[in-house]
């Protein structure tokens, strides 16, 4: 490749320089829980290229003193190669190894090379997977699944405290029979917990890594046991149950886990979506919406508007929504990158990946604080709905037939009239009948 000019005031080498003139694309860094992954792994590797005596003990306590610094944070400014770069992620896997081969060698004061030394045993075919696995797996694991399991929680509560809160059911956007205002919450709840249940039969697949593959899967250069011992060291490190991947030609090949996570990911976006939508209609108002709730008032709405409040919390969920379901797309289509042994949209994948978990989890959560759980019923608008809800006639039909019932509901809309009105007319059922069938409470159960 000839020279390559690197500052002497940085602390990365010819590769990542290189990397920095191909790449300008983006301005887009690898994310914290990414550069930890990648330091983790290296700290393990080191350690365990000493214990098997690939490497001097020096050298390899360099390393991994180096990694740790990595992993924790410390050499961020030089972990600066662009997103969209080569697909394997080699640039980034290089950037990695000439940063923490330069601290290394800073700390040993003896020589550490990148390749040589810090990449002992290993390939960016096998790393940067791993890497992206262990940081999704750690990032669900601490952000996003405690944050959904937050929103679960508040809706739960909303959904027992608005139990006795009647109010007519939708379908279609049209009036449906009577609901309970927190039958309704509870199954925004149990949304989340099935999504819960779906990221976590994601991780199941995430936590196979491609360590030991290295540059085809084949293991050319790698110690029989040094992936098995590397994974050793960072399930203690994480306390993940990673394992070593069943067939190394799958896992560096094809990126089927982050897909599948990625779906779980969406699902979940479609969740939220729906419920934010759903509390920003039953919101709407305060005069001429739906008014059955009062959302949190937390910022003016309109810069001319006086009074104006927004549901903005709704708003800011719906579109953390789109955009995960935006980077599902591209982590799709990136699924679809790998090429015989490798897939080449690795960075693709990891950004979007990555991104999506932080979105919900920090939407999520905000949702639930500063949304769910100030929400309020409107009793009195509720119940008024309710009383005129012409679908109260649907409990007179097994009495009185469909026809009639249906009659009955024509007359209350052309008229203005009620339900209980009309029926007291033409149903031909006495008093004590129609209140016990009209009761909007005994409709909604079986």
């Amino acid at each position: 490749m000839g020279e390559m000019l690197v500052p002497t005031s940085v602390m990365y080498g010819a590769h990542t320089a290189r990397a920095l003139e191909n790449f300008p694309v983006s301005g887009f860094r690898f994310p914290r829980p990414f550069i930890r992954a990648m330091g983790l792994i290296k700290l393990h590797a080191a350690r365990v290229n000493g214990r098997l005596k690939l490497l001097p003990m020096s050298i390899a306590h360099a390393i991994e003193e180096a990694a740790r610094e990595l992993a924790d944070g410390k050499l961020d400014e030089g972990f600066v190669v662009d997103v969209f770069q080569t697909g394997s992620g080699t640039s980034s896997h290089m950037n990695a190894n000439e940063l923490i081969a330069f601290r290394a060698r800073q700390l040993s004061g003896g020589p550490v090379h990148p390749n040589d030394d810090v990449n002992l045993g290993q390939s960016s075919n096998d790393v940067f997977p791993s890497a992206l696995h262990v940081a999704t797996l750690e990032q669900m694991g601490r952000e996003l699944i405690p944050a959904l399991e937050a929103l679960r929680e508040s809706l739960s509560k909303k959904s027992v405290a608005f139990l006795e809160v009647l109010k007519p059911g939708r379908t279609h956007l049209q009036d449906a029979t009577p609901i309970r205002l927190g039958q309704e919450l509870g199954g925004y709840a149990m949304q989340m917990e099935r999504g819960i249940e779906r990221l976590k039969q994601s991780q199941v697949e995430l936590e196979e890594l491609a360590l030991g593959g290295t540059a085809v899967g084949t293991g050319l250069n790698a110690h029989p046991e040094f992936a098995r011992l590397v994974i050793e060291g960072l399930c203690e490190e994480t306390g993940l149950k990673l394992r070593e991947a069943r067939n190394h030609f799958e896992a560096q090949s094809a990126r089927d886990a982050c897909v599948q996570a990625s779906g779980a990911l969406k699902t979940i976006a479609v969740s939220v979506m729906k419920i934010a939508n759903d509390i920003r209609w039953m919101g709407s108002g305060p005069r001429f919406g739906l008014g059955e709730l009062k959302l949190p008032a937390l910022q003016p709405g309109s810069s001319i508007m006086p009074g104006k409040v927004n549901p903005v919390m709704c708003e800011v969920l719906m579109q953390v929504g789109a955009q995960v379901i935006g980077n599902d797309a591209a982590i799709t289509q990136g699924g679809m990158g790998g090429n015989f042994e490798l897939n080449t949209m690795m960075p693709l994948i990891a950004h979007n990946l990555l991104q999506s978990i932080t979105l919900l989890a920090k939407a999520s959560l905000l949702f639930a604080r500063r949304c769910v759980d100030g929400l309020e019923a409107d009793i009195e608008r509720c119940q008024s709905s309710v009383e005129r809800s012409l679908t109260l006639c649907t409990a007179l039909a097994p009495r009185i037939g469909y026809e009639l019932a249906a009659r009955i509901s024509q007359m209350a809309a052309d008229s203005g009239r009620t339900i209980r009105e009309v029926a007291d007319e033409i149903s031909g059922l006495d008093s004590a009948t129609l209140d016990k069938l009209l009761d909007p409470r005994s409709q909604t159960g079986p």
